[in-house]
């Protein structure tokens, strides 16, 4: 069998059509600018219901299970995936209010494609979900009753296909290498990004993350500066003439790392630094920071720490950021081996030292193949 995995966002649509057994991909596809280029999301999806079918039609592929379907938020009511119909739609829609540039977009890519492929199931997986297993002392803001009750502020957390795929290899190489076992794992799982959250996850499930209502929260990013005292917010509509939305924008599309830098490109910036580039360096001294601030605090909150696992697009690729995040943790029993970290191979592997108390691995994350692991998993329940 196949399925195939749409994630649908406001101005792009990518897919993969894959076994969801092996993750080995049949076609997969990624359409921009949508609205400006390609009319509109009916007319993407249209493109992909083509090519969709020229691959099923060659011979040897197997036939179409159903369709997964990338969902940002689902609030406190989608706890793990959910078999699509009417009301879920409906859901999604009125949860839009958490994730306004996403769920939208979403639930439009749920309706075009179940026109597009109506004779089989369709599956929304939730970046939330994941994270449904912290207790409310995590989840919980400090906030007015009114505002945790009727406007759902608490802590939500994001990446959470990402957190779920990537734990999961990294449990299984610990059990395979180090003879833990997975039920007792201790893991804390960086993915770092264009956007990046940190996820401590305990015998494979979540019980902390640094995203909170919105993915704005945690760590440094690209573009999103990751937190800060919320009374900046007045604090600049008192002293610059800035209002809420304005400062909002600036926060997700203006800072982290571009604001630090002057570029939202970790490669960029760690090539400047070691050039000799004074912001370039302090910008990453930052971004690290707060890595490690977290690593440490995870670690507490799982009471030790058998792994770091580094993943996405920074994490598998930026030898610099890890060497910077894994400075100095001998105390934590974890020794960076040097050569292994230069390594450029793509396969799941350990960058620590063989005699190293706690693990660091690298794992290539795989949103689609773990979307399409909930999926047969939900339509076989």
């Amino acid at each position: 069998m196949t399925v195939l995995v749409v994630n649908c966002g406001s101005s792009s649509l990518k897919w993969a059509l894959l076994d969801p057994h092996t993750g080995i991909r049949v076609t997969t596809g990624h359409v921009e600018r949508i609205g400006t280029d390609v009319a509109d999301h009916t007319s993407a999806l249209a493109g992909i219901e083509r090519d969709v079918a020229d691959a099923l039609a060659e011979p040897g592929t197997p036939p179409l299970r159903a369709v997964g379907h990338r969902v940002v938020h689902g609030g406190d009511v989608f706890t793990g995936p959910a078999v699509i119909d009417d009301s879920v739609v409906a859901e999604i829609d009125r949860l839009a209010v958490l994730a306004p540039l996403h769920n939208p977009a979403n639930a439009l890519g749920i309706r075009t494609a179940r026109s597009a492929f109506p004779d089989v199931p369709h599956v929304a997986v939730f970046d939330t979900a994941f994270h449904s297993t912290m207790a409310p002392a995590v989840s919980a803001y400090a906030v007015p009753t009114r505002w945790r009750d009727e406007y759902g502020v608490r802590r939500y957390g994001f990446h959470g296909t990402s957190h779920a795929h990537v734990s999961r290899v990294a449990a299984h190489w610990l059990s395979d290498h180090r003879g833990i076992d997975p039920r007792s794992s201790r893991i804390v799982v960086l993915h770092l990004g264009n956007g990046a959250s940190a996820c401590a996850v305990a015998g494979g499930r979540s019980i902390d993350t640094s995203m909170g209502l919105t993915p704005l929260a945690g760590l440094v990013m690209g573009t999103r500066s990751g937190d800060i005292d919320p009374a900046v917010v007045a604090h600049l509509e008192r002293v610059a003439g800035l209002g809420a939305d304005q400062v909002e924008t600036a926060l997700n599309r203006d800072s982290g790392l571009l604001a630090l830098a002057g570029d939202a490109d970790v490669r960029s910036v760690s090539a400047r630094a070691a050039a000799g580039d004074l912001a370039a360096e302090s910008a990453l001294d930052v971004y690290c920071h707060r890595i490690r601030g977290y690593l440490g605090a995870y670690a507490v909150g799982l009471g030790g720490l058998d792994a770091v696992v580094f993943t996405a697009g920074v994490g598998e690729h930026s030898v610099d950021v890890r060497a910077r995040v894994l400075a100095g943790l001998g105390w934590l029993g974890l020794h960076l081996d040097t050569g292994r970290n230069a390594s450029d191979s793509t396969a799941v592997r350990a960058i620590s030292t063989h005699d190293s108390r706690v693990t660091a691995l690298v794992v290539p994350t795989d949103e689609e193949a773990e979307i399409a692991i909930q999926v047969i998993g939900a339509i076989d329940s």
